[in-house]
């Protein structure tokens, strides 16, 4: 789930890759060695490094990631969990006559099921089995089943209507939406510095509809204000504000096993003595 933290290393990646289109290890784009970080400054590191453009210890610019007290609740969708990836199922099972067959390759998370006479077994396959046992444990459930290697043999009586492997998932439910304002802010040694940092870092969010997070998911980016502020403090530091709006959701996931498709028949009998089959398949 994306959390704010998700959100600040977000921003600053996209900083990062705009400061430094070449990597890290290659002259930054303004000339300027620059640290890229959320949270807020350390003085005492932060009076170094502006000090370090004039005594020759090597200056560095501070650009900053923090978020603001400014929060809002914007959930508007009901929390309904949605399958966000499967995984296919690599077992088959293949019908003939009165006879089941387990093939393909044993993984896990999978299951199995035979359907027959409006019955459903099903078994969820072990880390340790092979097609012999995989067949055994579905056997074993069935009445007059047996098995030999692969092959499921079923009683005579019996009406297979399906055979099928499945797969597992993940499932994501929105829990909750939120709108958080977030800082980012350039700490230069001169102002002329500052306003050489300030539209890379301006130029490259305002391109940014939507920033992506690790759990798939996307947050709205808006921009909202660009504070400056030019009073000199002790260690001669100046300030450009720039404040964008994150509104990007909370998820919660689960796995799970994907349901078998398993089909039920009905035969009604009409009163001219016809037959009419229904067939309801169910996933």
């Amino acid at each position: 789930m994306a959390d704010i933290s998700d959100v600040l290393t977000a921003i600053v990646n996209v900083i990062a890759a705009a400061i430094y289109p070449n990597g890290t290890g290659q002259p930054s784009a303004t000339g300027l060695a620059t640290a890229i970080y959320p949270g807020w400054p350390q003085s005492s590191q932060l009076d170094a490094d502006m000090a370090g453009f004039t005594n020759g210890k090597g200056g560095k610019i501070h650009v900053t990631v923090f978020p603001l007290g400014r929060e809002k609740n914007t959930t508007r969708y009901p929390k309904q969990f949605r399958v966000t990836s499967t995984t296919t199922a690599t077992l088959t099972m293949t019908v003939a006559s009165q006879t089941v067959t387990v093939g393909g390759a044993v993984s896990t998370p999978q299951n199995v099921a035979i359907v027959a006479s409006n019955k459903a077994y099903t078994y969820a396959v072990q880390a340790n089995d092979t097609l012999a046992t995989i067949a055994a444990a579905l056997a074993s459930q069935i009445t007059g089943a047996t098995s030999s290697g692969a092959v499921i043999t079923m009683p005579s009586t019996a009406r297979i209507s399906a055979a099928r492997a499945g797969g597992s998932g993940s499932m994501a439910a929105m829990t909750k939406q939120q709108q958080r304002a977030i800082q980012i802010t350039v700490w230069a040694d001169t102002p002329a510095h500052r306003d050489l940092v300030a539209p890379f870092i301006d130029s490259a969010l305002s391109n940014i509809d939507f920033l992506t997070f690790p759990d798939g998911t996307a947050g709205r980016l808006i921009y909202e204000s660009s504070p400056l502020d030019d009073m000199v403090q002790k260690a001669n530091v100046y300030r450009r504000d720039l404040i964008y709006t994150v509104d990007w959701a909370t998820l919660a996931t689960a796995s799970s096993t994907e349901v078998i498709v398993a089909e039920q028949v009905n035969h009604l009998t009409q009163a001219d003595g016809s037959t009419i089959t229904l067939s309801t398949t169910y996933q």
